[in-house]
């Protein structure tokens, strides 16, 4: 089910929420609740996937409890299970069909049904097996284990959670010293992130997907229109993707849990370099910790930083997805990161407001390639972009407002996390105000088509 139903508004959450609670001063209990309830949630996607989350969480727990000095190679071997799975799964159709197309030959689609959140899920598996290895991860308990990987609120997209940022917390009393706090800033999180998500990036997306359509049915948009399209898409997959992380630290907030952040203002960015910074950030540091660094990092001298960066970011944009069109998109960034740090050993430096207009510019123009069906049309839209197909200025309407509007709150705004868990403060004359905006949210989702989550493919 999705956050922004009424299913799950008014008849999942408000029962998990009500239990939890009323079973608050027993932690075994109120961790099966949670559990059990994560394995509802996910199992109402479709409950033949949930073998497969099980048997993951069974296996690498397994796995860590039989796990010693003379038995490090366990640790490999879970990691190599976990990418094969992976793989499988997301990748066995994409791999088959460029072999045998090297050779001349056409591939039939298994049509694998690719389990939601198997990205997200998985990774957050491996890093713990890396961290065992390492030397910074224990064996948990069982109950642990499984909410660590199954908590709901961030099972299907993230944030990438990682075991020492919230095991820890499953001892704290739900009802400890600001309980009711917790409560009203996890529940105006999820506030944001759904108006976000229906009030703006589903707006969006009704600018930008027919454009894209028509590229893919061999359209050549004109400059205005492919401008457009990159334009809407690149605000929309934020606005979509930050939403859903909003409500999945909002949702954690109402148990009482934290979870790491996942974005902060990324097109306020001045570089590339601090993009990354700012976007899918727990993607971000764990691409850093456990590909970037085990590469070699920056402890091999200039050239094989640069190789290390450039691999880290290819294998990202595969990580999104299977297409060529998310290993260009990945390179590309890949590229930008090189070229922002031959810059910065140079010695030079922009002004801001140049820095930040060049890193926009060169985010919009990426997303074409994470958005097109193929290489082919993402070049298309790029050469539209160019102008080559002409300017297109009877293509600008009023219905184009919501562009700028998104564009200032992204990049001018205070993040929404930033207003709910810090800038506002507890206040009687708020609670109506939020008891207003909660109904309007309910009137909200109850009257669209509740599009599903860009990020759910991944």
């Amino acid at each position: 089910m999705l956050f922004h139903t009424q299913v799950f508004l008014l008849a999942f959450l408000p029962p998990v929420l009500a239990a939890y609670y009323l079973l608050a001063g027993y932690r075994t209990a109120r961790l099966w609740l949670l559990i059990l309830s994560s394995l509802v949630f996910y199992g109402y996607w479709d409950v033949r996937l949930l073998p497969l989350l099980v048997g993951s969480v069974a296996v690498n727990w397994g796995l860590a409890q039989l796990y010693s000095g003379d038995r490090r190679w366990l640790v490999p071997l879970g990691i190599a299970a976990n990418l094969a799975v992976l793989g499988i799964f997301k990748y066995a159709d994409f791999a088959a069909s460029n072999l045998l197309a090297t050779l001349g030959l056409r591939h039939d689609p298994w049509s694998l049904v690719l389990p939601l959140g198997i990205s997200f899920f998985t990774f957050q598996q491996i890093s713990y097996l890396a961290d065992l290895r390492r030397g910074t991860a224990g064996a948990y308990r069982f109950t642990d284990y499984a909410l660590y990987v199954g908590f709901f609120p961030q099972l299907v997209a993230g944030p990438i959670v990682r075991h020492n940022e919230i095991i820890y917390q499953y001892d704290a009393p739900p009802l400890r010293d600001g309980c009711a706090e917790r409560l009203v800033r996890g529940t105006t999180l999820l506030v944001c992130g759904i108006v976000k998500k229906v009030g703006i990036a589903d707006w969006l997306a009704g600018i930008a997907d027919p454009i894209y359509a028509g590229v893919a049915a061999g359209a050549a948009p004109n400059l205005v229109d492919a401008w457009v399209a990159a334009t809407a898409f690149g605000l929309q997959i934020y606005f979509d993707f930050s939403g859903y992380s909003d409500m999945a630290i909002g949702l954690a907030l109402l148990f009482g849990f934290t979870l790491p952040a996942n974005f902060e203002a990324p097109y306020r960015a001045t570089s590339i370099r601090d993009f990354w910074h700012r976007w899918h950030m727990t993607l971000s540091r764990f691409l850093r910790d456990y590909l970037y660094i085990p590469l070699g990092g920056s402890r091999h001298g200039p050239s094989r930083m640069l190789a290390a960066l450039l691999v880290t970011m290819v294998l990202g944009g595969l990580w999104h997805g299977a297409g060529w069109t998310f290993v260009a998109w990945g390179a590309l960034h890949g590229l930008g990161l090189v070229v922002n740090h031959l810059w910065r050993r140079a010695g030079r430096q922009l002004p801001d407001a140049v820095g930040w207009g060049l890193t926009l510019v060169f985010a919009m123009v990426c997303w074409t390639f994470f958005r097109a069906t193929d290489i082919a049309g993402a070049f298309t839209l790029v050469a539209g972009m160019s102008g080559v197909n002409g300017l297109g200025l009877d293509s600008l309407t009023d219905k184009l407002w919501i562009i700028p509007v998104a564009l200032v709150i992204a990049a001018a705004g205070p993040t929404s996390q930033r207003l709910a868990l810090e800038i506002l403060t507890p206040r009687q004359w708020l609670a109506p105000a939020l008891a207003t905006a909660v109904v309007f949210v309910l009137l909200l989702v109850g009257g669209g088509d509740n599009k599903e989550f860009i990020y759910f493919q991944f």
